[in-house]
């Protein structure tokens, strides 16, 4: 089961910072696509959720913020369609209701060695990161994906 750096920060912010600032979290993502400049840039005008990105720096391995999340959005997309799970993370991405995914989902979709380094990095338990990823990542896909197609990469 592949996992690639994006992939482990988008997760990352979604169970950190994501769910401690759910509605920042949905200004930011709403913009990603659609803000021209630096993602310094975005981030100066996000008050104190610009300050918690800047924090997870280690998380994002230095890149810019806004290619990590968007080619992590897709590398997620195709894990859960590899696992047997595309129609709950196309319900996510198309217009329409969004369909909740548990934790068994995510951990049968993530796998043993993603979760452990998700829990590594960012400090959680392996059950509120679950917990927090099943509240947290249908409506963050959604948001990334407002026009029901994956942003491209770069």
């Amino acid at each position: 089961m592949a996992k690639t750096p994006s992939m482990v920060a988008l997760l990352g912010l979604l169970a950190v910072a994501g769910y401690q600032h759910r509605d920042k979290l949905g200004e930011l993502l709403n913009g990603m696509g659609n803000q021209p400049g630096d993602p310094a840039d975005r981030r100066s005008d996000k008050g104190g959720f610009g300050d918690i990105l800047g924090g997870l720096g280690g998380l994002l391995g230095g890149a810019a913020g806004g290619n990590v999340l968007t080619g992590g959005l897709g590398d997620l997309v195709d894990q859960f369609r590899q696992t047997g799970r595309g129609a709950k993370a196309d319900s996510w991405v198309n217009q329409g209701a969004n369909d909740p995914v548990d934790a068994s989902d995510l951990e049968q979709t993530l796998g043993e060695d993603m979760i452990a380094e998700l829990v590594a990095k960012t400090g959680l338990s392996r059950e509120d990161l679950l917990k927090r990823l099943s509240e947290t990542l249908p409506d963050a896909v959604n948001q990334m994906t407002p026009d029901g197609r994956l942003p491209a990469a770069g």
